[in-house]
């Protein structure tokens, strides 16, 4: 995997809002806001995307969604919120580093794009 912004952040090379940290992920506010509320949330192990997930990452990925779930709760988000992972080009994907984005505080529409 070639370095990327996240490898920075978590490095602490380059600032970011950061509002949860443990030995496996990091959670800080997206610099380019899609909702009131938009966290990312990233494994601190290296992973492309979801498809470059292995096996061996399934107890990392639980980690990820118990984490947006405590981030959630922390940021008061208690009326709802989006999970939201980018997967390739096609996807959306602009940071090839695996993130799920948390958004929150207005409703959501649906379809979301």
């Amino acid at each position: 995997m070639s370095e990327t912004i996240f490898s920075k952040i978590i490095r602490k090379e380059i600032p970011a809002n950061i509002v949860y940290e443990d030995d496996l992920a990091l959670a800080f506010r997206d610099i380019n806001p899609q909702a009131p509320t938009h966290i990312l949330v990233i494994p601190k192990k290296p992973i492309v995307n979801l498809d470059d997930a292995d096996l061996e990452d399934h107890a990392l990925l639980g980690h990820l969604l118990l984490t947006v779930k405590k981030v959630a709760k922390q940021l008061g988000l208690t009326n709802g919120y989006r999970v939201v992972i980018n997967n390739g080009t096609d996807g959306g994907q602009t940071v090839y580093h695996l993130h799920l984005h948390i958004l929150g505080d207005r409703p959501m529409g649906w379809p979301p794009g």
